[in-house]
């Protein structure tokens, strides 16, 4: 466990659960008033994900008080890390607490032996690619997605996400 800005940054529990699907619906409140609005009334993480992200140590939270304010859901993906999900109540953001979770899977990373973070996220939208950018994520050109990149991809496209709108990113270790 590390703390940051007053907050425990530590593994989620199985019985957060719950809590860890609330910040999901909430932080996707904030795209209402985009184009994407619809994910706004998108359901959370299934509990089946979360729980076997918990078993395989890929779900941080950043807890005050005991409770999550915000979560991290990660995994492996060819030898890398991958990060999911990153959310955070919108009372608490503009905290940098995300940037935090990020360097508490970027530190477990090292550990299992990673040498890059990568995620997939809407290229235009404020909170998404630029924020990502900052932090010092760079694009992957598409001619150089992996295998693995790939199957994400398509499992978003399954979903019905708009991949035209995004894009994925990586951040050496």
């Amino acid at each position: 466990m590390t703390c940051f800005d007053g907050l425990a940054l530590r593994p989620a529990h199985i019985s957060e659960i719950e809590l860890v699907r609330e910040i999901e619906r909430a932080s996707a409140q904030r795209f209402v008033g985009t184009d994407r609005v619809a994910l706004a009334d998108d359901e959370p993480t299934d509990a089946e994900t979360l729980a076997r992200r918990v078993g395989e140590g890929g779900l941080l939270v950043a807890s005050e008080t005991g409770a999550p304010v915000a979560f991290v859901m990660f995994r492996e993906v060819e030898a890398c890390g991958y990060i999911e999900q990153i959310d955070v109540l919108p009372a608490h953001a503009g905290r940098r607490i995300g940037a935090a979770l990020i360097d508490a899977v970027a530190d477990e990373g090292r550990q299992r032996g990673w040498t890059t973070l990568t995620l997939s996220t809407f290229k235009d939208v404020p909170w998404n690619a630029p924020y990502y950018r900052r932090l010092g994520f760079v694009d992957i050109a598409e001619a150089a997605l992996t295998p693995g990149l790939l199957a994400i991809r398509e499992a978003h496209l399954a979903r019905g996400l708009d991949e035209s709108s995004r894009v994925f990113l990586r951040r050496a270790l």
